[in-house]
């Protein structure tokens, strides 16, 4: 009997396969199918690959504003699905993860098909060989959503994407959130009139109201229409041409026709097969029920990453994996809660959050907030890129950043030099007097600290000088905090 069996090969998995070594326990990693997970083989990389060649069909566009001649390039998208395909076995192969684990003393089973519960202790695999531990940690991962409606079957996720054969004419993208808006993007990019439709009133619910305006406003901009605030999709008819999407909004009914529709309407746990009625595991609307210490129903087994609901991003399923391996071997009741966790989406423009809203922080009363516009940053004026902002929230008493929200250009990139200052406690006076490099784009983080230096008055000022800044409440980057 082993220490403990990790089920799932993705990045929670194998954290936990390799922390359970650290910690000396005999484990064995069962993994379904290909090692690496989701965002390897299916969501985060191949996506990356197509949006960076759909900012290569954006960069052409400037070609002219530089002085360079040649032609917007045209799509050769089975060509493009092809990169996609070897940039997720190049990883694979820069990770050599089976060589990796093995040398850790990891056991592993991977292509194993569909693992289930016997009982509390027990698994058995699709060829019937059954494998027994003491503790056990699902990191199964999870899958897109579908919606049963007529006419359903005709509808596409992000992972028949890479099935196409073609770029679309037109396209209906159902669900505004991250995935949804990245796909937006990316397709409206190559040339296809895509349609963005979601239930809430508005685009990236769950991101700061701002971010979710921007992103709206560039989007009509570049010619992509959004639907928001429909109560509910009735049925997919099939035409002689492509399909017809029928959609309920303010009680009518509404028709929208279209090549494709895509369904970016949520992401569930990989429950069904693993039978966890067999061990006593709780589930609730698809997602393995956990603590905060990720424990479940049952003492003995744990669950980290996308298939516990909390939070699905690869970096935060690593931090919940060491988590629970440590809570199940140790036997100590560590809890975990998402506090800094910047994350974003590289749609174009891209955007990068951490932290609280303005909303939130509002809410929560003493709040300071700055917000930049992109076109103050000296670096986006010299690459053309000057749509966006850079917002930083600051507690009033203590001076501790709670939360930043940039849209624009690395947007992605620059908000996480602000999680970091939030990770390590920074008072926004030290960030404001930290010598970013010129000219940068992560230079706005710099710009938005020294206004909310200013704002709160850690810095004193001659009188004149205030009433200079609330005439023009501008710093160069360049310009100390102490100036």
């Amino acid at each position: 009997m082993r220490d403990m069996i990790v089920i799932g090969g993705g990045p929670a998995g194998v954290t936990a396969a390799l922390r359970a070594r650290e910690l000396g326990a005999s484990v064995i990693l069962i993994e379904r199918d290909r090692m690496g997970g989701t965002c390897t083989n299916d969501g985060c990389v191949p996506t990356r690959v197509l949006a960076k060649a759909a900012r290569l069909v954006r960069d052409a566009e400037q070609f002219s504003d530089y002085g360079l001649i040649g032609d917007k390039p045209t799509l050769d998208l089975p060509a493009l699905l092809v990169r996609t395909q070897q940039t997720v076995f190049r990883l694979h192969e820069k990770k050599q993860l089976l060589d990796h684990l093995r040398q850790a003393g990891v056991a592993l089973t991977a292509n194993a098909g569909a693992a289930r519960f016997l009982d509390e202790q027990t698994i058995v695999l699709e060829n019937g060989h059954r494998l027994t531990a003491e503790t056990f940690v699902l990191c199964v991962g999870g899958h897109a959503r579908r919606l049963n409606f007529p006419g359903g079957e005709y509808a596409l996720t992000h992972s028949d994407v890479w099935s196409l054969k073609r770029l679309p004419r037109s396209v209906a993208v159902v669900g505004a959130a991250a995935t949804g808006c990245q796909l937006t993007s990316i397709l409206a990019s190559f040339g296809a009139q895509v349609t963005l439709l979601d239930l809430s009133p508005r685009i990236l619910p769950a991101e700061d109201t701002a971010v979710s305006q921007t992103v709206h406003h560039v989007f009509q901009e570049r010619g992509i229409s959004i639907i928001t605030g429909i109560s509910g999709l009735d049925r997919i008819e099939k035409l002689a041409d492509g399909l017809r999407l029928v959609y309920a909004q303010d009680g009518r009914s509404h028709a929208l026709d279209v090549e494709q529709v895509i369904l970016a309407v949520g992401w569930v746990g990989n429950v069904e097969q693993l039978n966890l009625d067999a061990a006593g595991v709780q589930t609730e609307r698809s997602y393995v029920v956990v603590d905060d210490t990720l424990r479940t129903s049952n003492p003995r087994i744990y669950a980290a990453g996308d298939v516990n609901g909390r939070m699905m991003l690869v970096q935060s399923a690593s931090s919940e994996a060491r988590l629970a391996v440590e809570n199940a071997l140790l036997g100590s009741e560590k809890t975990f809660r998402h506090h800094v966790v910047p994350h974003g989406g590289f749609t174009d423009p891209e955007y990068g959050s951490v932290g609280l809203t303005e909303a939130e922080a509002l809410a929560q009363g003493g709040c300071a907030i700055a917000a930049v516009p992109y076109s103050d940053l000296d670096r986006a004026v010299i690459d053309g890129r000057a749509e966006g902002f850079c917002k930083l929230i600051v507690n009033r008493e203590s001076g501790q950043i709670v939360g930043a929200h940039v849209v624009g250009e690395q947007a992605v990139e620059v908000v996480q030099i602000v999680a970091a200052g939030m990770a390590s406690g920074m008072h926004v006076l030290e960030l404001a007097e930290l010598e970013l490099a010129y000219p940068t784009f992560t230079a706005v983080v710099g710009l938005a600290a020294r206004q909310l230096v200013r704002q709160l008055g850690f810095t004193p000022l001659a009188a004149e000088w205030r009433t200079l800044r609330r005439l023009q409440n501008r710093t160069a980057e360049w310009e100390n905090s102490s100036a």
